[in-house]
């Protein structure tokens, strides 16, 4: 979808017509789930069962396509939820995936556990050597590129344009995780990416109040069969967490701007500090991906992760001893939290190529004042 105004007013604007009836400047919460037929066959709107399709549900999938510059948006109940439906409509038993070394380890554990056990196989790569992801692929059985950029929890940045034109040149799809970015940073389609996913939970929904996914997809074919499968299988968003994903990115623009300059002024107060052995954020100048990431995002985002020099009981010690960083899974929303991702978000990928060294800790940096966050992050600080 050609993009005809600026991100800002797309996100307040684009799906959300006044309702007709009553000009309410917020489109209703259709909380129904079947609709009254005109006479058999002949439909209303064309909805039918909500599990078909729902006015509210309708409004945030027509927002997410305009939000990433895309034809077909859909919603569904979580970020996992999304990913489960664009991997079966992609894979049959046998199929290959090629994902990051360094990607959510839900998304790990789907695909490695879940989709593994119904015959699809994975290799785990460095995603920033693109000799290691052409190696990795097996042609003719590979059939799905997993990027995620920044990834979670080492804020790696992998270079989307290069990828998708390495997967297209074997016939590959081209899936990137646009979640720790969102949509007002970062755009995969276009830079050549076929297919963006996201946590609607985390930067969209912004205020840790819904559950959700979505898939924006350019495709007519690969979007019909996902949404056959959204429909058959029944993993949709329900109107209530439509409605409220419309609101989170109603100020999303605003949201990630402030972010962005928090987690940015924590990154440089924490570089150099003794008790830190590195920051991991793609701001700093000395961030192996900066570069790339001012090439391809307009900020670069709230979320960093810190190695500490004292190991695994200083970092925990650390999660444990913040205030204003309430120690919580996800990430994404206005309050800030703290995460101790080895025992927490990738517990489950411990033994894998994918574990998480137990001396990292994830911060999603809030919008509250920066000065007090820095204050909060001083004072659970290890003293040395």
């Amino acid at each position: 979808m050609a993009r005809t105004q600026n991100f800002d007013t797309i996100a307040i604007h684009a799906g959300q017509e006044f309702d007709p009836t009553t000009g309410a400047v917020i489109p209703p919460i259709y909380q129904t789930s079947t609709y009254v037929q005109e006479s058999i066959g002949n439909l209303r709107g064309g909805y039918e069962y909500s599990r078909g399709g729902n006015p509210t549900r309708t409004v945030l999938e027509t927002l997410l396509a305009a939000l990433e510059g895309g034809k077909h948006g859909l919603s569904f109940a979580s970020g996992l939820a999304a990913e489960d439906t664009i991997l079966r409509a992609l894979l049959v038993p046998g199929d290959h995936i090629v994902l990051g070394n360094d990607v959510y380890g839900g998304t790990h554990r789907l695909i490695n556990k879940v989709h593994g056990a119904w015959g699809v196989r994975n290799t785990t790569v460095e995603m920033s050597d693109l000799a290691a992801v052409e190696r990795a692929i097996i042609p003719g059985e590979t059939k799905i590129l997993w990027v995620e950029t920044p990834s979670n929890p080492l804020m790696k940045i992998s270079d989307i344009a290069a990828l998708a034109e390495l997967g297209h040149r074997f016939g590959v799809t081209v899936i990137v995780d646009n979640t720790f970015a969102s949509p007002a940073l970062q755009h995969p389609l276009a830079f050549g990416a076929d297919v963006v996913v996201h946590s609607t939970t985390k930067y969209l929904g912004g205020h840790s109040d819904v559950l959700g996914g979505a898939l924006v997809i350019n495709d007519d074919a690969l979007a019909e069969k996902a949404q056959f499968l959204q429909f058959a299988a029944g993993p949709v968003s329900a109107p209530l967490d439509a409605w409220l994903t419309v609101r989170g990115i109603k100020t999303l623009s605003v949201r990630m701007d402030r972010h962005c300059s928090n987690a940015q002024a924590i990154a440089e107060h924490l570089q150099g500090h003794p008790a830190i052995d590195t920051v991991y954020y793609p701001g700093l100048p000395d961030h192996p991906g900066h570069d790339l990431a001012k090439t391809q995002m307009r900020g670069f985002g709230g979320m960093l992760s810190l190695a500490f020099a004292g190991g695994a009981p200083a970092a925990r010690a650390f999660a444990e001893s913040t205030h204003l960083f309430q120690l919580a899974e996800s990430l994404g929303g206005v309050e800030s939290l703290v995460n101790y991702p080895s025992e927490m978000t990738h517990a489950s990928v411990r033994g894998t190529e994918l574990e998480v060294p137990d001396n990292i800790i994830r911060l999603s940096v809030g919008i509250e004042d920066v000065a007090d966050l820095i204050d909060d992050v001083e004072q659970a600080l290890p003293t040395r």
